[in-house]
């Protein structure tokens, strides 16, 4: 044992007990952050602190429930344990864990994908448990490929570990396959017959350029997959739930291990409880842990950390729950839709630096679910509370912004005093990972009885109450005269508007899909006909029938995939936009409009439909990342949007960028010029995401304007005005970021 080693475990004991004793906080990673100062390899010399092994949990969702579970577990059957119960998951609070367990025979250590390409190989664990990895905090994290490969080096630098991973998970499927670990799958063998969402993480195959394709699919991206071009599919199961009920009371199914199959059964009524179920199930009978033990302390669990906690507070059944993802999201609507009584919802979304400053994944959220619940009252909170109100605004459900779930309380209650809500009513608050302890803290008072909800005389943000017999309400015009309804938006026989989606399966990256939704919504309100194609891979477009087209941003591969397939409508493309056809082109789809664009270290060749091309220094870790705001001549008002690419742009000399940065707040193009996107002709390229137009009305409205004038030269149908909308909550989203980057 060194010396700094000693000094180290010094300094994390007395920093640990003056957090607990002093400042009365949790010593979740300040000691371990202080010891690791001192002595930089003290995960490796902690390695031998657990004398029976180690078991590393890591995943996008589940990991904190999950790895307490086993935690409990392992206890309850009488071993000694250290465990960040917390969620502290950084190399910091793995290190705190370790320093602060007393005589530990096992180590049940929770890890940030990220952060297990330096925890794993100092301590090489036993085992990991690989739950799922879904997109998440792309401005941190990046594209999911970037994580793969960090989790398999890993894995590759503790070879004797034993991979026990979620083999419904095509992205996870795809680690083992390619690392000499041992590696041990688990799933559901069969389908829990659950609606689908729109976005799915992997919709490429992993070892080919073909697309998944599913026998069955849960959620997200997990399912009984394979490809139809090689030989890549789901494994079979070593460990595998059957007979799968999903319902109020819970789920119950058969995990069936190697010899033989034993029920199961979690009161949490989710399908990724499901998951979660069988991962512990599996590591469980791996590490010699009794079936029975499991099952006790599955039924005992009760974490009070805000996951899928349950309150009773004036009258009101109220559930808490963590979402920091479109797949979690997604899952909590699931939650709240099977609920068919009066409720209030609550979604709070902060963007400090754990939760990911890019919010885009907002928009790839399915909302839509939630427009048509009756007796339903929408509220949005948070640091980008103005953010999701706008989502929600496109999803058909009108959401005031709420300074905290009392407000949010306050005004539930003022409506059931004015007998628009029944007493009955349940919550629902939904937060991502800053958001979430304050709304835990708030409701641990109320139902305490320490606080009461705030008396809100009037709402403070938002013009018009509520319409309760839907969360949704027409769109209203600066004139006051209401819009048709969506569905009968079109006259029988009129020329639709046509916007043309490109490629949406593989170049939806950041929620760019949102942007087509913008545009479609704004056409239906103002009671002009629309129809959206969405042109998936391999499939063909006539650009001559088309007044608008989008393309979006994708992972490298399926940006490099796109691209091939854009090349041969080339000639098509160009003539569309040398015809004043408007194309708004975000991210990696704006890369393709050029000469050439890098793809990796190669170089590869673009549409050749603007005079530019972009380059790449250093690696695709280089990236230039934050919040932008941009002078541009298509708005009197900021541009407002949020940039991620390695890539720098470079226009030609007389080409016209879309907009200028104003002061520092954004990087633009590359580093030199201080412009950002381009202008040719009717066409917007730009890096700006997020989507680009949910802030923006106006550059949303000159594309519409647009596209009207190139319906009427193709069709001759007479050019309608643009009528003015009710942009207040898009404004008011806007200058929220003007502020805040001014």
């Amino acid at each position: 044992m060194s010396v700094r080693f000693t000094l180290a475990k010094a300094v994390g004991g007395v920093t640990t007990w003056g957090l607990k004793h002093v400042a009365h906080r949790p010593a979740a990673s300040l000691p371990g952050k202080m010891a690791l100062k001192v002595d930089p390899s003290l995960l490796r010399d902690l390695r031998g602190r657990c004398t029976e092994g180690m078991l590393i949990t890591v995943g996008t969702n589940g990991k904190t429930s999950t790895n307490n579970i086993l935690a409990d577990a392992f206890e309850a059957a009488g071993c000694t344990v250290a465990c960040n119960r917390t969620g502290a998951n950084l190399v910091a609070g793995v290190s705190s864990a370790l320093l602060q367990a007393k005589h530990p025979q096992w180590g049940i250590i929770e890890c940030d994908e990220l952060s297990l390409a330096r925890v794993l190989p100092s301590l090489q664990a036993t085992y990991v448990l690989l739950l799922n990895l879904f997109r998440d905090q792309l401005d941190r994290c990046g594209e999911i490929d970037r994580i793969q490969e960090s989790i398999a080096g890993a894995l590759t630098a503790s070879p004797d570990t034993v991979l026990i991973y979620n083999g419904d998970d095509p992205l996870c499927a795809a680690i083992a396959a390619s690392v000499q670990n041992r590696s041990v799958a688990f799933g559901l063998a069969e389908s829990m017959g659950l609606a689908q969402n729109t976005v799915t993480d992997a919709q490429m195959c992993q070892q080919c350029n073909g697309m998944v394709q599913y026998r069955f699919r849960q959620y997200g991206q997990l399912g009984d997959y394979y490809c139809e071009q090689c030989d890549f599919a789901r494994p079979p199961l070593t460990y595998a739930g059957r007979s799968i009920a999903l319902n109020a009371d819970g789920v119950t199914m058969e995990a069936c291990g190697p010899t033989a199959c034993e029920p199961l059964h979690t009161p949490q009524a989710t399908p990724y409880a499901a998951y979660n179920l069988i991962a512990a199930y599996a590591a469980c009978c791996e590490a010699g842990i009794p079936t029975p033990v499991l099952q006790r302390v599955v039924d005992d669990f009760d974490p009070q950390n805000g996951r899928l906690q349950h309150y009773a507070i004036g009258g009101h059944k109220v559930l808490l729950n963590l979402a920091k993802n479109p797949t979690g999201f997604n899952q909590n609507l699931k939650i709240v839709e099977v609920d068919e009584g009066p409720k209030m919802v609550a979604f709070f979304v902060n963007d400090n630096a754990v939760d990911g400053r890019d919010i885009s994944w907002i928009w790839d959220i399915d909302f839509e679910e939630l427009a048509g619940q009756l007796n339903t009252v929408v509220f949005a909170g948070g640091t980008r509370a103005h953010d999701v109100a706008v989502r929600l605004k496109y999803a058909g459900i009108n959401a005031e912004v709420v300074d905290g779930i009392e407000d949010a309380f306050a005004r539930m209650d003022g409506l059931i005093v004015e007998g628009r809500l029944p007493v009955e009513a349940a919550v629902y608050a939904i937060a991502n990972y800053t958001a979430l302890p304050p709304v835990h803290s708030a409701l641990n008072a109320m139902a305490a009885g320490e606080t009461a909800p705030r008396v809100s005389a009037a709402p403070s943000h938002a013009d018009d109450a509520a319409e309760l017999s839907s969360p949704c309400h027409p769109e209203r015009s600066a004139e006051g005269a209401e819009s048709k309804d969506p569905a009968s938006a079109s006259t029988p026989g009129e020329t639709p508007v046509v916007i043309a989606h490109m490629l949406p399966d593989l170049l939806n990256l950041y929620g760019d899909g949102g942007n087509v939704r913008i545009l479609e919504q704004r056409l239906r309100w103002r009671g002009i006909p629309v129809e959206v194609r969405r042109v998936s891979y391999g499939e063909s477009v006539d650009f001559s029938e088309v007044d608008l087209v989008f393309m979006g941003g994708g992972p490298d591969r399926e940006q490099k995939l796109a691209s091939e397939q854009l090349l041969g409508m080339a000639a098509d493309l160009a003539a569309y936009v040398e015809a004043d056809g408007p194309l708004l082109a975000i991210c990696g789809g704006y890369q393709i409009l050029g000469r050439q664009w890098l793809w990796g270290d190669e170089l590869v060749p673009g549409l050749g439909i603007i005079d530019m091309e972009t380059r790449r220094p250093g690696t695709s870790a280089n990236r230039l990342i934050g919040n932008l705001m941009l002078q541009s001549s298509l708005t009197e008002r900021p541009v407002i949007g949020y940039e991620n690419h390695a890539g720098r742009t470079y226009l030609d000399e007389g080409v016209q960028p879309f907009g200028r940065i104003v002061g520092k707040a954004g990087f633009g193009n590359n580093d030199d010029d201080g412009v950002e996107g381009v202008r040719y002709r009717n066409v917007v390229g730009t890096y700006s995401h997020g989507p680009l137009l949910s802030k923006n009305p106006a550059v949303a409205d000159w594309l519409l304007a647009r596209a009207l004038e190139h319906r009427t030269a193709r069709t001759g149908v007479p050019l309608p005005s643009l009528a003015p909308l009710d942009d207040a909550a898009e404004l008011a989203a806007n200058e929220a970021m003007v502020r805040r980057l001014a």
